[in-house]
């Protein structure tokens, strides 16, 4: 399938109302087994795959989160879009070139940030932010483009600020908004009506659920890292069962083997 159907059939699953249930996968094993239970596309988490080289989120290169996902795009036949965090880069014109090199490595999607990486400045300036978006837009071709505003998870949870610029974003031409850390409704609520792009949001324990995101608008659903961290739960419980004596894990790992042998081959 070229990479302009894929891309296009990602697009296309992008409905408010009826939202996207877009799981994020760190690896090509995780990817495939998400793909055999039923997923339309996937994500990459950058945090989750930081974890697999034991490193936190953050920590990745960009050689590495490349490789990442073209691992994914190789491993599975549905859409799959890239967390590339900030672009690895400030200057408009590098992350116009790391788009680039997602389109050409079969992506149907990849977001971009405008966290700074730097604790004491967090967030790019809005002009500077705005021009990263409309470079990346620029070299996305039919790659869908997700521009993410990143105040909630930094300090700054002020809707006006956030929409003015989930707003700049659309305009220089990002194909999905994405205020992850957003989890109130009337919050989320007010972002979709006042925007004209799908809004992804990030479910987060505590906040709305996915009826009620369908419900306000939301074109599509991820989660992060927490698939990854679940995965890492599992692993933590099993060994702890297995210091005390106990078994249990055997069964809870034999009962998931059918999907896993499955999505394998």
């Amino acid at each position: 399938m070229s990479v302009e159907h894929l891309a296009e059939r990602f697009r296309a699953l992008h409905r408010p109302g009826s939202p996207l249930l877009l799981p994020n996968a760190w690896d090509a094993g995780s990817a495939k087994v998400l793909e055999e239970l039923g997923f339309a596309a996937v994500a990459t988490t950058s945090s989750g795959f930081a974890a697999t080289l034991g490193r936190r989120d953050g920590e990745v290169t960009r050689e590495e989160a490349l490789t990442n996902a073209a691992q994914l795009v190789h491993a599975v036949g549905v859409p799959v879009s890239a967390d590339l965090e900030n672009g690895y880069a400030d200057a408009p014109r590098d992350v116009a070139e790391i788009v680039t090199t997602a389109r050409e490595l079969g992506l149907a999607g990849c977001s971009i940030e405008d966290y700074t990486g730097r604790d004491d400045d967090p967030i790019y300036d809005a002009g500077l932010a705005r021009e990263r978006i409309e470079a990346a837009a620029g070299a996305a071709g039919s790659l869908v483009l997700t521009a993410r505003c990143e105040n909630y998870l930094h300090g700054r949870p002020d809707l006006r600020a956030t929409l003015a610029r989930l707003q700049a974003y659309q305009e220089a031409g990002a194909g999905v908004l994405y205020a992850p850390g957003m989890r109130e409704l009337d919050d989320i609520r007010t972002v979709c009506a006042e925007t004209d792009r799908p809004v992804n949001v990030l479910l987060v324990r505590g906040g709305p659920t996915p009826a009620a995101l369908a419900e306000a608008g939301v074109a599509r659903i991820s989660v992060g890292g927490t698939f990854a961290w679940t995965a890492l739960a599992g692993l933590v419980e099993a060994a702890r069962e297995l210091l005390d004596g106990g078994t249990a894990f055997l069964d809870r790992a034999g009962a998931a083997r059918p999907v896993i042998d499955a999505a394998l081959g």
